[in-house]
């Protein structure tokens, strides 16, 4: 007699540890924000800390800026009671014949300042960053000029725009048979000469922040390009200019604007002369404000302000969306 051996059932096998991983890819689910939560975050202390902040803020940028476009819409001279005309101050700016020509010499001076004083202070920054010895002494003169009053420099630079043969600029120009030049006398040389002085005050800043950026350039790029056969030319376009494409773009834009509000050299130089060639979008504001007539036209100063800040606005946005792409590659 044959035995059939009796079958159990198997055991169902283990199913297999989940991959660590697979906890982690869980979606998780979010939690809501409460007030509670936010307190028991620490909200509270943080909005303590922000205060103080938020109020300095307030009171001297945010509450000035949200007056001043108010007053755009105004006629007031700040001691009659103001009257709102709305749209008739930005008609009668449109419409001022002074207008043309103060954006036109405001585009040639910033256009005067990218051409000389925008590269100027990066050749300056590589030239320092390449001496071995009193680099920091180089550094304290390329920034003295900016230590120096912007006031004083400006009229300390008056005198030497002297027009006379006797002048100091003149006189150096004789040195080596240059006649006499008219400086800020002249409708075609105050402009240029406006950009030297602004060039020699402001390069000292820029100077200091490129050779802060070429310090973090790394020196195995320059060994690598040397090893290459670069010279001293290859290595600056091949290693320093892309190493501070980044800063380059954040400075280009930060001197467009600057340029595009320059008031105190044609005011304390010229006035805006001679017959308005130095005449500024700045200048023509405070005209508008202070020249005009008893207590000046804020209204009028205010709505060219606004379309100035708005100007540059749009020109900030678009030239970040434009070099977005080209500082990040």
């Amino acid at each position: 007699m044959t035995m059939t051996p009796t079958t159990t059932d198997a055991p169902p096998p283990a199913s297999a540890p989940a991959p660590p991983h697979a906890a982690s890819a869980r979606p998780k689910r979010s939690r809501r924000r409460t007030p509670m939560t936010w307190l028991r975050g620490g909200g509270l202390w943080n909005l303590a800390f922000l205060a103080p902040m938020l109020i300095v803020f307030g009171v001297f940028s945010w509450w000035p800026i949200a007056r001043a476009f108010v007053m755009s819409f105004q006629e007031t001279n700040l001691v009659s009671p103001p009257t709102w005309v709305w749209f008739d101050n930005f008609a009668r700016v449109l419409s001022d014949p002074n207008l043309g020509t103060a954006v036109l010499n405001t585009a040639y001076f910033a256009a005067l300042a990218l051409v000389f004083g925008f590269p100027l202070p990066i050749i300056m920054a590589v030239l320092m960053s390449e001496v071995r010895r009193g680099k920091g002494l180089y550094s304290a003169l390329a920034y003295l000029p900016v230590v120096v009053p912007p006031v004083v420099a400006v009229l300390l630079w008056k005198v030497f725009y002297n027009a006379s043969p006797d002048g100091v600029f003149n006189t150096v120009l004789g040195w080596v048979g240059i006649p006499p030049q008219p400086w800020l006398q002249s409708s075609a040389t105050a402009m240029p000469s406006l950009v030297i002085e602004a060039t020699w005050a402001a390069a000292g800043g820029s100077i200091i922040i490129y050779l802060a950026a070429l310090i973090a350039v790394p020196p195995e790029l320059y060994d690598a390009a040397e090893v290459d056969g670069a010279g001293i030319w290859r290595k600056i376009w091949h290693v320093t200019l892309p190493q501070l494409r980044g800063i380059l773009f954040i400075m280009l834009i930060l001197q467009i604007i600057g340029t595009a509000q320059v008031f105190l050299e044609p005011y304390l130089f010229t006035g805006g002369g001679p017959n308005n060639a130095t005449l500024t979008v700045l200048l023509l504001i405070y005209r508008y404000a202070f020249q005009n007539s008893l207590g000046g036209d804020y209204g009028e100063a205010t709505a060219l302000s606004l379309m100035l800040a708005i100007f540059l606005g749009i020109l900030s946005w678009l030239y970040f969306k434009l070099t977005d792409r080209w500082s990040t590659n």
